[in-house]
């Protein structure tokens, strides 16, 4: 029988689900009406992937499966079987942030924190395709997050930040003027 989160105690009531989790190979049971979300936070400990709205709306769960970004609040865990998962856990490297993480961090892009995980994935989502995107791109890209802080100015100043890193640039300068800040 599985717990609230789908977490199974009997075998016979599970499904063996098995998959590569930013770089680890999990396998567990879990009852098949669970969702991947619910699998990695609850059976994997992987709480960085937010349960928001569990419709898709929010993007707070979003994570990249074999690369491509994914809701996994409307995906069973039983369908990420196989796949090669990475959560917000998985995008650093060691001790050094990665591009994006380091532009929001730079670019002041959260507020709360709330959205932060799933905007990330997006972006690095995103800019696994293209290094290069336009300020419309990145738009178009983080459509499917919500943020009810920031008003998505600076995370879009963050991706363009993480961009450049990527590419090997030096970042522009930020837009506001530290003189005036503390003004």
């Amino acid at each position: 029988m599985a717990d609230r989160f789908g977490k199974v105690s009997d075998e016979e009531d599970g499904l063996k689900v098995s998959m590569t989790i930013n770089g680890r190979e999990v396998s567990d049971d879990v009852e098949p009406r669970t969702l991947l979300v619910h699998f990695l936070r609850e059976n994997q400990g992987l709480t960085g992937t937010h349960v928001g709205c569990e419709t898709s709306y929010c993007g707070a769960c979003t994570v990249l499966m074999d690369g491509k970004t994914v809701k996994s609040c409307t995906m069973l865990a039983v369908q990420a079987s196989g796949s090669d998962l990475t959560t917000i856990e998985g995008v650093a490297d060691g001790e050094s942030l990665h591009p994006v993480q380091e532009g929001f961090w730079e670019r002041h892009g959260l507020q709360c924190g709330y959205c932060t995980p799933g905007m990330i994935m997006s972006a690095v989502g995103l800019l696994e395709e293209n290094q290069s995107p336009s300020e419309g791109e990145i738009r178009h890209a983080i459509e499917g997050n919500l943020c009810r802080c920031t008003g998505y100015h600076n995370i879009v100043k963050a991706i363009e930040y993480a961009a450049s890193r990527i590419r090997g640039e030096e970042p522009a300068a930020p837009d506001w003027n530290h003189e005036e800040v503390s003004a």
